[in-house]
Protein backbone atom coordinates (compact mmCIF):
# COMPACT_ATOMS: atom_id res chain seq x y z
CA UNK A 1 0.00 0.00 0.00
CA UNK A 2 3.24 2.35 0.15
CA UNK A 3 2.36 3.74 -3.96
CA UNK A 4 -1.11 5.33 -2.00
CA UNK A 5 0.84 7.35 0.31
CA UNK A 6 3.59 8.23 -2.37
CA UNK A 7 1.05 9.22 -5.00
CA UNK A 8 -0.92 11.57 -2.10
CA UNK A 9 -4.30 10.19 -2.41
CA UNK A 10 -4.50 10.20 1.27
CA UNK A 11 -3.64 13.98 1.21
CA UNK A 12 -6.27 14.48 -1.50
CA UNK A 13 -10.00 13.72 0.05
CA UNK A 14 -11.73 15.56 -2.16
CA UNK A 15 -10.99 13.24 -5.13
CA UNK A 16 -14.05 11.25 -6.38
CA UNK A 17 -13.69 7.39 -5.80
CA UNK A 18 -14.44 7.23 -9.42
CA UNK A 19 -10.71 8.56 -10.28
CA UNK A 20 -9.32 5.93 -7.43
CA UNK A 21 -10.57 3.03 -9.09
CA UNK A 22 -8.18 2.56 -12.40
CA UNK A 23 -5.31 3.51 -10.05
CA UNK A 24 -6.49 0.83 -7.39
CA UNK A 25 -6.58 -2.03 -10.35
CA UNK A 26 -3.36 -0.95 -11.38
CA UNK A 27 -1.61 -1.09 -8.02
CA UNK A 28 -3.55 -4.69 -7.94
CA UNK A 29 -2.03 -5.47 -11.51
CA UNK A 30 1.54 -4.60 -10.23
CA UNK A 31 0.82 -6.72 -6.52
CA UNK A 32 0.39 -9.64 -8.47
CA UNK A 33 3.46 -9.40 -10.80
CA UNK A 34 5.57 -9.09 -7.62
CA UNK A 35 8.72 -11.74 -6.40
CA UNK A 36 8.27 -11.19 -3.23
CA UNK A 37 4.63 -11.85 -2.26
CA UNK A 38 3.07 -12.43 1.02
CA UNK A 39 1.23 -15.50 -0.22
CA UNK A 40 1.82 -17.73 -2.83
CA UNK A 41 -1.63 -17.79 -3.08
CA UNK A 42 -1.61 -14.38 -4.13
CA UNK A 43 0.12 -15.11 -7.70
CA UNK A 44 -2.22 -17.45 -9.93
CA UNK A 45 1.17 -18.39 -11.98
CA UNK A 46 3.34 -19.41 -8.53
CA UNK A 47 0.85 -21.57 -7.60
CA UNK A 48 1.17 -23.84 -10.69
CA UNK A 49 4.26 -25.47 -8.89
CA UNK A 50 2.09 -27.00 -6.64
CA UNK A 51 -0.08 -30.22 -7.23
CA UNK A 52 -3.28 -29.25 -6.91
CA UNK A 53 -2.06 -25.74 -5.73
CA UNK A 54 -1.42 -27.22 -2.64
CA UNK A 55 1.17 -25.36 -0.58
CA UNK A 56 3.13 -27.08 2.23
CA UNK A 57 2.76 -25.67 5.43
CA UNK A 58 6.37 -26.71 6.23
CA UNK A 59 8.17 -24.10 7.07
CA UNK A 60 5.83 -21.41 6.23
CA UNK A 61 5.72 -19.68 10.34
CA UNK A 62 9.62 -19.78 10.41
CA UNK A 63 10.69 -16.42 11.01
CA UNK A 64 11.82 -14.52 8.78
CA UNK A 65 10.20 -16.84 5.92
CA UNK A 66 10.03 -14.84 2.65
CA UNK A 67 7.50 -16.32 -0.61
CA UNK A 68 9.51 -15.92 -3.58
CA UNK A 69 8.17 -16.59 -7.02
CA UNK A 70 11.00 -16.70 -8.83
CA UNK A 71 10.60 -14.18 -12.09
CA UNK A 72 13.40 -14.64 -14.88
CA UNK A 73 12.92 -12.77 -18.70
CA UNK A 74 9.42 -11.93 -17.97
CA UNK A 75 8.01 -14.84 -16.53
CA UNK A 76 7.72 -16.93 -13.46
CA UNK A 77 9.94 -20.60 -13.63
CA UNK A 78 9.28 -21.81 -9.57
CA UNK A 79 8.68 -20.93 -6.38
CA UNK A 80 10.73 -20.96 -3.23
CA UNK A 81 10.21 -20.53 0.43
CA UNK A 82 13.32 -18.45 1.49
CA UNK A 83 14.60 -18.29 5.16
CA UNK A 84 15.97 -14.38 5.55
CA UNK A 85 17.60 -15.01 9.10
CA UNK A 86 19.55 -18.55 7.59
CA UNK A 87 19.56 -17.02 4.15
CA UNK A 88 19.12 -20.20 2.29
CA UNK A 89 15.81 -21.69 1.14
CA UNK A 90 13.01 -23.73 3.16
CA UNK A 91 12.58 -25.04 0.14
CA UNK A 92 12.23 -24.81 -3.92
CA UNK A 93 8.50 -25.98 -5.26
CA UNK A 94 9.13 -26.74 -9.15
CA UNK A 95 7.47 -28.90 -12.17
CA UNK A 96 10.05 -31.09 -13.71
CA UNK A 97 10.71 -29.97 -17.73
CA UNK A 98 13.08 -32.08 -20.15
CA UNK A 99 16.94 -30.58 -20.42
CA UNK A 100 17.50 -28.87 -23.76
CA UNK A 101 20.75 -28.32 -22.78
CA UNK A 102 22.23 -24.79 -22.89
CA UNK A 103 25.24 -24.70 -20.19
CA UNK A 104 25.73 -23.46 -16.98
CA UNK A 105 25.03 -19.82 -16.30
CA UNK A 106 28.06 -17.87 -15.18
CA UNK A 107 25.96 -15.44 -13.72
CA UNK A 108 24.60 -15.70 -10.03
CA UNK A 109 21.10 -13.86 -9.25
CA UNK A 110 19.93 -11.83 -6.19
CA UNK A 111 16.26 -10.79 -5.12
CA UNK A 112 15.95 -7.10 -5.84
CA UNK A 113 13.20 -7.08 -3.29
CA UNK A 114 14.76 -9.05 -0.46
CA UNK A 115 16.82 -5.52 -0.46
CA UNK A 116 13.87 -2.89 -1.29
CA UNK A 117 10.25 -4.13 -2.10
CA UNK A 118 10.01 -0.95 -4.40
CA UNK A 119 13.15 -2.51 -6.98
CA UNK A 120 12.02 -4.43 -9.55
CA UNK A 121 9.98 -7.73 -9.50
CA UNK A 122 12.93 -10.08 -11.33
CA UNK A 123 15.89 -11.78 -10.21
CA UNK A 124 18.95 -9.92 -11.22
CA UNK A 125 22.69 -10.33 -11.51
CA UNK A 126 24.05 -9.84 -7.85
CA UNK A 127 27.21 -7.88 -9.58
CA UNK A 128 25.36 -5.50 -11.59
CA UNK A 129 22.51 -5.02 -9.01
CA UNK A 130 25.51 -3.60 -6.62
CA UNK A 131 27.41 -1.80 -9.19
CA UNK A 132 24.19 0.17 -9.80
CA UNK A 133 23.18 0.76 -6.74
CA UNK A 134 26.61 1.69 -4.77
CA UNK A 135 26.60 2.46 -0.78
CA UNK A 136 23.34 0.05 -0.64
CA UNK A 137 24.25 -3.81 1.13
CA UNK A 138 22.34 -6.15 -0.85
CA UNK A 139 22.84 -9.21 2.08
CA UNK A 140 20.85 -8.01 4.96
CA UNK A 141 18.09 -10.72 3.65
CA UNK A 142 20.13 -12.99 1.31
CA UNK A 143 23.43 -14.57 0.77
CA UNK A 144 25.82 -12.99 -1.85
CA UNK A 145 28.04 -14.96 -4.43
CA UNK A 146 30.97 -13.45 -2.12
CA UNK A 147 29.74 -15.46 1.08
CA UNK A 148 30.58 -18.82 -1.03
CA UNK A 149 33.97 -17.59 -2.22
CA UNK A 150 36.80 -19.41 -0.51
CA UNK A 151 34.16 -20.89 1.73
CA UNK A 152 34.57 -25.00 0.90
CA UNK A 153 31.04 -25.14 0.21
CA UNK A 154 29.37 -26.19 -3.40
CA UNK A 155 26.84 -23.27 -4.25
CA UNK A 156 24.36 -26.35 -4.52
CA UNK A 157 20.95 -25.91 -6.19
CA UNK A 158 17.84 -27.04 -4.60
CA UNK A 159 15.70 -27.36 -7.56
CA UNK A 160 18.54 -28.48 -10.52
CA UNK A 161 19.01 -26.56 -13.45
CA UNK A 162 19.72 -30.11 -15.22
CA UNK A 163 15.39 -30.14 -14.78
CA UNK A 164 14.91 -27.25 -16.72
CA UNK A 165 15.08 -26.19 -20.73
CA UNK A 166 16.67 -22.89 -20.82
CA UNK A 167 15.18 -20.23 -20.01
CA UNK A 168 14.11 -21.83 -16.23
CA UNK A 169 17.34 -23.53 -16.44
CA UNK A 170 18.93 -20.01 -16.23
CA UNK A 171 16.72 -18.61 -13.69
CA UNK A 172 17.49 -21.77 -11.49
CA UNK A 173 21.18 -19.39 -10.35
CA UNK A 174 19.61 -17.54 -8.34
CA UNK A 175 21.35 -17.85 -4.84
CA UNK A 176 17.87 -18.01 -3.34
CA UNK A 177 17.98 -21.76 -4.57
CA UNK A 178 21.47 -22.06 -3.04
CA UNK A 179 22.65 -23.67 -0.25
CA UNK A 180 25.89 -24.39 1.05
CA UNK A 181 26.72 -27.61 0.21
CA UNK A 182 29.22 -30.52 0.61
CA UNK A 183 30.98 -30.76 -2.71
CA UNK A 184 31.56 -34.34 -2.23
CA UNK A 185 28.04 -34.73 -1.95
CA UNK A 186 26.86 -32.38 -4.47
CA UNK A 187 28.91 -33.75 -7.39
CA UNK A 188 28.27 -37.51 -6.34
CA UNK A 189 25.72 -39.01 -4.62
CA UNK A 190 23.07 -36.10 -4.88
CA UNK A 191 23.73 -35.51 -8.30
CA UNK A 192 23.13 -39.30 -9.19
CA UNK A 193 19.87 -39.01 -7.47
CA UNK A 194 18.49 -36.22 -9.66
CA UNK A 195 20.22 -38.07 -12.73
CA UNK A 196 17.97 -41.30 -11.13
CA UNK A 197 15.17 -38.63 -11.03
CA UNK A 198 15.14 -37.59 -14.35
CA UNK A 199 15.12 -41.27 -16.09
CA UNK A 200 12.18 -42.04 -13.89
CA UNK A 201 10.20 -38.85 -14.38
CA UNK A 202 10.80 -39.04 -18.51
CA UNK A 203 9.85 -42.28 -18.31
CA UNK A 204 6.89 -42.36 -16.13
CA UNK A 205 5.29 -39.15 -15.63
CA UNK A 206 2.97 -36.66 -17.50
CA UNK A 207 3.80 -34.28 -14.88
CA UNK A 208 5.92 -34.48 -11.89
CA UNK A 209 5.68 -32.00 -8.84
CA UNK A 210 8.86 -31.99 -7.10
CA UNK A 211 10.03 -29.89 -3.65
CA UNK A 212 13.76 -30.06 -2.65
CA UNK A 213 14.36 -28.67 0.65
CA UNK A 214 17.34 -28.35 3.32
CA UNK A 215 17.21 -28.77 7.07
CA UNK A 216 19.35 -25.79 8.81
CA UNK A 217 22.07 -26.55 11.42
CA UNK A 218 21.96 -25.55 15.16
CA UNK A 219 24.80 -23.32 14.65
CA UNK A 220 27.48 -24.06 11.58
CA UNK A 221 27.61 -21.32 9.23
CA UNK A 222 29.87 -19.39 6.54
CA UNK A 223 31.14 -16.46 8.55
CA UNK A 224 32.78 -13.47 6.36
CA UNK A 225 34.69 -10.98 8.28
CA UNK A 226 33.48 -12.52 11.83
CA UNK A 227 29.60 -12.12 11.00
CA UNK A 228 27.28 -15.58 10.61
CA UNK A 229 26.30 -14.69 6.58
CA UNK A 230 25.17 -18.33 5.45
CA UNK A 231 23.54 -21.57 7.28
CA UNK A 232 25.29 -24.71 6.73
CA UNK A 233 22.25 -27.01 6.78
CA UNK A 234 22.33 -30.31 8.11
CA UNK A 235 20.65 -32.34 5.82
CA UNK A 236 19.05 -32.46 2.44
CA UNK A 237 15.53 -32.98 1.14
CA UNK A 238 13.56 -33.62 -1.91
CA UNK A 239 9.74 -35.26 -2.70
CA UNK A 240 7.83 -35.70 -5.87
CA UNK A 241 4.77 -36.44 -7.08
CA UNK A 242 3.90 -37.90 -10.42
CA UNK A 243 0.76 -37.60 -12.36
CA UNK A 244 -0.47 -39.32 -15.94
CA UNK A 245 -2.08 -37.53 -18.90
CA UNK A 246 -5.21 -36.81 -16.48
CA UNK A 247 -3.45 -35.59 -13.58
CA UNK A 248 -4.36 -38.70 -11.62
CA UNK A 249 -1.01 -39.46 -8.76
CA UNK A 250 0.38 -42.54 -9.90
CA UNK A 251 4.00 -42.75 -8.06
CA UNK A 252 5.10 -40.71 -5.08
CA UNK A 253 9.12 -40.91 -3.46
CA UNK A 254 11.17 -38.71 -1.53
CA UNK A 255 15.50 -38.52 -0.74
CA UNK A 256 17.34 -37.08 2.11
CA UNK A 257 20.96 -36.82 2.69
CA UNK A 258 23.09 -35.90 5.34
CA UNK A 259 25.37 -32.40 3.72
CA UNK A 260 28.39 -34.31 4.77
CA UNK A 261 31.14 -36.46 3.01
CA UNK A 262 29.13 -39.61 3.74
CA UNK A 263 28.39 -39.20 0.41
CA UNK A 264 24.66 -41.15 0.54
CA UNK A 265 20.95 -40.87 -0.29
CA UNK A 266 18.30 -42.23 1.47
CA UNK A 267 15.54 -43.37 -0.66
CA UNK A 268 12.02 -42.68 1.34
CA UNK A 269 8.18 -42.69 0.48
CA UNK A 270 6.30 -39.43 1.36
CA UNK A 271 5.34 -40.76 5.11
CA UNK A 272 8.82 -41.66 6.09
CA UNK A 273 10.03 -38.11 4.66
CA UNK A 274 7.28 -36.51 6.91
CA UNK A 275 8.23 -38.53 10.14
CA UNK A 276 11.84 -37.11 9.26
CA UNK A 277 11.04 -33.82 8.46
CA UNK A 278 8.76 -33.67 12.17
CA UNK A 279 11.91 -34.40 14.20
CA UNK A 280 12.87 -30.75 13.25
CA UNK A 281 9.32 -28.86 13.57
CA UNK A 282 7.38 -28.48 16.83
CA UNK A 283 4.69 -28.33 14.95
CA UNK A 284 2.77 -30.72 12.44
CA UNK A 285 4.64 -30.91 8.93
CA UNK A 286 1.45 -31.57 7.19
CA UNK A 287 0.92 -32.55 3.76
CA UNK A 288 3.82 -31.89 1.27
CA UNK A 289 1.36 -32.61 -1.75
CA UNK A 290 -2.23 -32.80 -1.78
CA UNK A 291 -3.84 -36.01 -0.28
CA UNK A 292 0.07 -37.06 0.16
CA UNK A 293 -0.19 -37.43 -4.02
CA UNK A 294 -2.75 -40.22 -3.35
CA UNK A 295 -5.61 -41.15 -5.86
Amino acid sequence: MYAFLDCGLIRRPTIMMKNWIPFYALLLLISVHADVVERFEDVPECMEYFYKEKVPVWGASRPGAAHLCQRFANRYHFATLYDTNNRIAVYSAYVFEPSNGGGREKRWFVEPQLVNMSWDAEMKDGYWLGRDNPGIYLGEKQALNEDYTHSGFDRGHLNPNGHHPVPSRNATFTLTNVIPQNPKLNQNAWRIHESQLTELFQATCSKAYVLVGAIPSVNNWIIKNNVKRVNIPEHIWNAFCCVDNNGRPIQSGAGAARNTEENWVEKLSLTELGNFLQQFSNEPVGELFYNNCKA
